[in-house]
This record gives structure tokens, sequence and C-alpha cells, in this order.
């Protein structure tokens, strides 16, 4: 476990988040376009597209766009600086808006030591292969599911042991970022839905990695993934409600000790559910 992962950060008042995140974010009128937060690496956008748009896009991606013309685009944690929306309008015209992805200063631990090549034995691999290809299944479906349009929820309230992209160096070669947010608890304790969502994934046993894996559908390609629980409260196609609960905190599949991983992607794009719930609620 990384040191620094144990250490509570105060996220208002860390140099670390940009300071249009410490403000209410804003409601910004384009051109016909009005889009509602910041353009950040890891973040997310509501937006609502111009009156008689037939179909938008964002850079290749075609977004969906509800009847009332709302919408959600999201960024990845690398997402390079510029990104464009472009909606097409029944009477033909085109209406493009150009964005600048702001950049995040990750956390990074730099390790005087080469990085291990990953070692997979053959018993391994056969084991991995049909759950990266359940995970993907599960990330293909599409749901009616709303849950993309609330305020999401933490799922669990606690200590949080790791930050979304944090990474080590090892003699300047990068490992793999952290891809979601770990909140540290006891087995057993609950976790609830952030948002309202479908269940598109419920392992019916410990994957390697992840362990007992629940991931919910949110909607419009936004999704959540919870890992090494140690139960499962609900099944595939189940709809369900901010904060009903969903399962327990575990140390099934490739853990340290018992915590929550949230992790969340909008469509291919990995984002930061702290982006999305907000800083963590003081205990009281």
């Amino acid at each position: 476990m990384i040191r620094w992962f144990a250490v509570v950060l105060a996220l208002t008042a860390s140099p670390l988040v940009p300071a249009m995140l410490r403000a209410a974010p804003a409601s910004v009128a384009g051109p016909d376009f009005i889009l509602s937060g910041p353009a950040i690496q890891g973040g997310t956008l509501l937006g609502t597209a111009p009156a008689g748009t037939v179909a938008l896009h964002f850079g290749d991606q075609l977004v969906p766009v509800d009847a009332d013309g709302r919408f959600l685009i999201a960024f990845d944690r690398d997402a390079p600086p510029p990104a464009k929306l472009s909606a097409r309008l029944s009477d033909g015209r085109v209406i493009d808006r150009t964005l600048t992805v702001a950049p995040r200063e990750w956390r990074l631990e730099r390790i005087d030591a080469p990085l291990r090549p990953t070692k997979s034995s053959e018993a391994f691999l056969t084991l991995r292969k049909p759950e990266l290809e359940q995970i993907a299944a599960a990330r293909d479906k599409a749901t009616d599911a709303q849950g993309w349009r609330q305020r999401f929820i933490w799922p669990r309230m606690g200590r949080i042991s790791g930050l979304f992209g944090s990474q080590r160096i090892y003699q300047g070669q990068p490992g793999a970022y952290h891809g979601g947010v770990d909140v540290a608890g006891a087995t057993g304790e609950p976790v609830v839905a952030p948002a309202d969502g479908v269940v598109i994934l419920a392992a019916d046993h410990p994957f390697t990695l992840e362990g007992n894996l629940l991931m919910i559908d949110h909607g419009h390609g936004l999704n959540s993934a919870f890992l090494h629980l140690s139960r499962i409260d609900v099944k595939p196609g189940d709809h369900v409600a901010q904060g009903q609960r969903i399962g327990a905190i575990g140390a099934t599949g490739r853990a340290t000790g018992p915590h929550l991983h949230w992790g969340m992607k909008w469509n291919e794009a990995r984002i930061d559910p702290l982006l999305l719930a907000g800083p963590m609620p003081q205990a009281r």
C-alpha cells in the first residue's frame, strides 16, 4: 500500500484540486450549447444540446441526447487539452463547440527500482480471459437508467485510502495508475448505490483480481464498478435506487485488506468518482 494512500485529504483545500473545482460549477452558455461544470481530466459534463439536434458527436463518438436535449460527456484521466462537440441540426446546420480540458496534478510516487514485468501463468490467463469478457459484455449493455442525471453520493462513508489517478514511477517508467477511489472499512459494512441504475454484472464467484465484482449502469454510457465485496445483495437486471444497499465491504480478489474500490467509466474513458460525489463528508 502506498504510504500517502492512507492520508485523508482536505480536498477542498488541496492544491491537487484545481480552484475551479472548489467553487460551485457554473452553467456556461455557448453558441446554442449549455454546459454545466468544468472540462477537466477525469471529470464529467452535463449539457443541453441546441434545439433541433438530430446527431451529437464528441470527437468521433456519437453521444445520445434525450428528448429534452440533455446529454452527458466525460474526459479520460489522460484526456488531451482540445475536445470538440458537434451538433447536426434538422435543418442541416452544424454547430461546433470547442472545449479546453484542464489538466490535473496526479499523486506520483517515484521508486528507485526497475518496474517488474508482470508474469502471468497459463492457468491465470485461462481464468482471466472469461472474466474480462464478462466485464466487457456488461459495459456494452444499454439500459434505461437515468442515474446519470443525479448528483452522486458516496457508496460508503469513510477514510479515503486510495485516490483516482495516482501512480508509481519506477526509474522513470510509469506503472499502471489507480483507476478508482478506495474507501477504507471493515468487512461486512454496507455499500449503497451512488445513483439510480441497473445491475449489469453481479459476479457469481470471486474474480481473480476484482474479487466479488458488482457493476451498475447509470445510463448514457456511465457505469460504476465495486470491487472486493464480501457480499453482493442484488442480481443482474435489478433496478436500484440511490442509497439502496447493494453489497458489503470485503477483501476478496487481489486486496491487501478490507476496503471498497469504486471505479467509474464513461464508455472507454476512466473518470474520477470524487468529482461526481464531491469531497468525502466529514464524520460527525
